[in-house]
């Protein structure tokens, strides 16, 4: 049976603030005018006390209307710790590890009634996430059919006090959420894959970006052949928000137009840890861009090291 991704929605941190006040700030370790070559001009962050949770609440709310009758919900985050929303201090207090196992996916299903959903928290997949629940969402509809929906919700927001840049690119506080379902509408999920090197777990940013290109186009060529398709067959790149020259040089060794790598929120919202493929995707709809029939391809590079890749085909 064929899978349909539709009714995206995101949300983001409080605060707006510019490339030079995340600079005076101390939240970045590069300069303003390096951070403004790579393409930022502004990130999102949360205010103390606005938590990884609120911000998913917030973004699930935008298709609150849509929901139907969800069987399964799939909660990324990228920094472990928010996926628990319970207090350290009540651990050091009582020495009990409920409260180091207080799961926001859980709070979700029960804030919004989703009384029939199975909950999966998934948290080690760094940045790439959402595109690991998309390929979950797609599998166990495929081998339990009666599931019938699935809410796929991405959330975090780094620790107070933490740098708002990693391998050189800047962060935003955010969350993404969408629908996997058999209703068909939005976009059809035509291929998944994913690579994993466990041996370059602790890469430096110097060796992250080093490996970046041979695995993002590895990660590629590979779901591309998965899905029985061509560079050709393609006719959108939705990547995440990333610095501008990289996609100029992945384009070139891809043989694809860099025109057709759609990524226009990264000077508005920064790279917005997992969400960016759906926030960009969001806008390529909403501006009509993309035809019945046409192929989007999602890609995501994130620490673990993981790099992912989803085709997806308009409805």
């Amino acid at each position: 049976m064929e899978v349909f991704i539709d009714r995206l929605s995101f949300a983001l941190g409080d605060e707006t603030n510019t490339v030079e006040e995340a600079v005076e700030k101390g939240r970045t370790v590069s300069t303003a005018a390096a951070l403004k070559e790579a393409g930022f001009k502004r990130h999102h962050v949360c205010r103390p006390g606005t938590t990884a949770y609120h911000l998913a609440r917030r973004a699930v709310e935008g298709i609150r209307e849509d929901l139907g009758d969800v069987g399964a919900i799939i909660y990324s985050t990228c920094v472990p710790i928010n996926g628990n929303i319970g207090e350290e201090r009540r651990f050091q207090e009582t020495r009990d590890v409920k409260y180091l196992m207080d799961f926001p996916a859980s709070h979700l299903q029960s804030d919004f009634g989703l009384d029939r959903a199975w909950v999966i928290g998934l948290n080690q997949q760094a940045c790439t996430g959402m595109l690991g629940s998309l390929r979950l969402a797609g599998g166990l509809l495929a081998s339990e059919p009666e599931v019938g929906r699935v809410l796929c919700v991405t959330s975090d927001r780094f620790p107070d006090g933490a740098l708002y840049e990693q391998s050189y690119n800047l962060i935003s506080d955010g969350a993404a959420a969408c629908i996997v379902s058999f209703s068909p509408g939005g976009f059809r999920l035509h291929t998944c894959h994913g690579i994993t090197n466990g041996a370059m777990a602790h890469a430096s940013d110097e060796e992250t970006v080093g490996n970046y290109f041979s695995y993002a186009h590895r990660v590629i060529q590979e779901t591309l052949g998965k899905g029985g398709l061509k560079m050709q067959d393609i006719s959108w790149i939705v990547p995440q928000n990333m610095n501008l020259k990289a996609w100029q040089i992945l384009s070139r060794l891809l043989k694809f137009d860099v025109q057709r790598v759609y990524f226009p929120t990264l000077e508005e919202v920064a790279h917005v840890i997992s969400g960016d493929n759906l926030i960009n995707l969001k806008r390529l709809g909403e501006e009509g861009k993309v035809g019945p029939g046409e192929r989007v391809l999602l890609f995501m590079a994130g620490y673990g090291l993981n790099w992912q890749c989803t085709i997806l085909e308009k409805i």
